[in-house]
């Protein structure tokens, strides 16, 4: 089950519609900043396909591995 808030959870569907960067903070890990391009179900989790603005490299992140979510402005 996804560990974000319903506020969180909106902003994260704004900013893949809007193309904005958003901060990801995983348990245990420094924090990310990304460029979600959609939310999809992988193996039976919801997952951020998304892309590193700084070296282009995409990755994915499972929403309940996700201890915080803020939109970067």
């Amino acid at each position: 089950m996804p560990r974000l808030t319903h506020t969180e959870y909106d902003a994260l569907e704004r900013a893949v519609v809007d193309g904005t960067r958003v901060a990801i903070r995983r348990p245990g890990r420094r924090e990310h900043i990304v460029i979600p391009l959609r939310l999809t179900l992988k193996g039976g989790r919801e997952v951020i396909e998304a892309r590193n603005p700084t070296t282009g490299h995409e990755m994915e992140i499972a929403l309940d591995d996700i201890d915080h979510l803020e939109v970067v402005r």
